[in-house]
């Protein structure tokens, strides 16, 4: 009989001046393994709770605060006036202060309040503290609380329904983190943040990039700012006419070194994605992709989505295909002008997402993702002017495209592709910093 090595145990002793809460799953959950070698303290130690009372008035224009997950930082969320805020009894925050949202700190929602947010306001869903800055540097609580090890036992913490769970505030103070001596915290959180700065440094290099492709672009075919009529009556040669004559064409020439035309000279079939129906679940998981615009990110060519769909769809005609080197624009939504090229043989789309085959003796997809994920400016110009941007087949026809011959697209695809490779190598050089940061600092503070 083969022998066994595990060990079980089935018995487990709590100190009773340790025992905060009698729950068994918070028992089992609140083990995090914090390092021995720097005392635990419990986190109510070094924050008081700050509620600072205002009601807001109809007539003042207030500054409002979200929080980022996963230490994405204490942001502004909008300014607005009091006539547009319903509750009236709200909290303000100050500069340094500590705050966490109860909804998504069980997401790392969490941060330090920064200056420029200084006396702006919050709900009660939000917990503001005054942080001791005698015991604890507030940079190193938020290191330590929006980590990952952190952030799951927050779950131990949170009750309520699946989405609007709220952490419980009781529960949160009485955790115990380490907390090495002031001068040590500082000397953690210094090396965390020489190498966020490298990686910050190479991202805004990547910025630079990213407006040098434009410039490049641009001075490839000599194409001119967009130019924006202001006047009530203007006149227009009819030589300079192109051959629309509606307002938005008229007043949103484009100059160039090249041919312009509308983008319908070089299609050769557009079609508007559908969404078979959800009831039907023999429709779902199979193994084609089906793009929503959220799996339409910038880059060129298109090769995952969140959602599949079966052979079946296809079959009972219920979902629209698009094929390899087609272009999916987004032409509905909050992102709308969105683009990307099909990379698979075969592929679907919802109803937000229009597919343009082009004629590639032409144009080619390349060139014509390039142009449009650049040029958003002029390539949603023409969107409908409601809640929901809307930019249909004919509106999406009619973009102004400059077309340089077949041998300069190809020169302008090369030099475009040469330098978002660079950009592609010197953002994963920063990801590598922001996870060196975090493996360090983890590895100081955890077992």
């Amino acid at each position: 009989m083969l022998k066994s090595n595990s060990t079980y145990k089935y018995l487990d002793f709590v100190k009773f001046s340790q025992l905060y809460n009698w729950s068994v799953q918070y028992l089992n959950d609140s083990k995090i393994r914090f390092t021995t070698k720097y005392p635990l303290v419990k986190i109510k130690e070094f924050l008081t709770r700050n509620k600072t009372t205002i009601t807001v008035q109809d007539e003042i224009t207030y500054q409002r605060v979200t929080i980022r997950v996963r230490n994405g930082g204490v942001i502004p969320r909008d300014e607005v006036k009091g006539t547009e805020i319903g509750t009236k009894r709200q909290f303000r925050v100050s500069a340094g202060q500590f705050i966490l949202s109860k909804i998504d700190a069980r997401n790392g929602a969490m941060g330090i309040i920064p200056e420029k947010l200084d006396g702006a306001i919050v709900t009660q869903d939000f917990l503001a503290y005054d942080v001791d800055t005698t015991k604890i540097n507030p940079q190193y609580l938020v290191l330590v609380s929006t980590t990952k090890q952190f952030i799951d036992f927050c779950q131990s913490c949170s009750s309520g329904t699946t989405n609007r769970q709220r952490v419980d505030e009781d529960k949160f103070l009485n955790i115990q983190i380490p907390l090495p001596p002031l001068a040590e915290q500082n000397k953690l959180v210094e090396e965390y943040n020489t190498y966020v700065k490298q990686a910050d440094r190479i991202v805004a290099e990547c910025k630079k990039i990213d407006n040098d492709i434009i410039q490049c672009f641009n001075n490839s075919i000599g194409l001119k700012q967009i130019v924006r009529s202001t006047q009530l009556l203007s006149f227009i040669r009819l030589k300079d006419t192109s051959s629309r004559w509606d307002p938005f064409a008229i007043n949103n020439r484009l100059a160039a070194e090249v041919p312009i035309f509308p983008f319908s000279k070089y299609i050769a079939n557009i079609a508007t994605g559908t969404t078979p129906p959800t009831s039907q679940k023999e429709y779902f998981n199979g193994d084609i992709k089906f793009y929503t615009p959220s799996d339409i990110n910038g880059e060129k060519y298109l090769t995952t989505s969140e959602r599949t769909l079966t052979q079946k769809a296809i079959q009972d005609k219920k979902a629209r295909t698009f094929h390899k080197g087609d272009i999916l624009f987004v032409g509905i939504g909050s992102t709308v002008g969105k683009v990307g090229i099909v990379s698979d043989s075969i592929v679907t789309a919802n109803q937000q997402i229009t597919g343009i085959t082009l004629n590639d003796n032409l144009l080619y997809p390349e060139y014509a993702f390039y142009y449009l994920h650049y040029h958003k400016d002029i390539t949603t110009a023409d969107h409908s002017k409601t809640t929901l941007p809307i930019i249909n087949q004919e509106k999406i026809a009619n973009i102004p495209i400059p077309t340089p011959t077949v041998s300069q697209q190809k020169e302008i695809i090369k030099q475009i592709d040469k330098m978002r490779d660079m950009i592609i190598e010197l953002s994963q050089r920063a990801t590598q910093y922001r996870t060196k940061a975090l493996e360090n600092f983890e590895s100081q503070i955890f077992e």
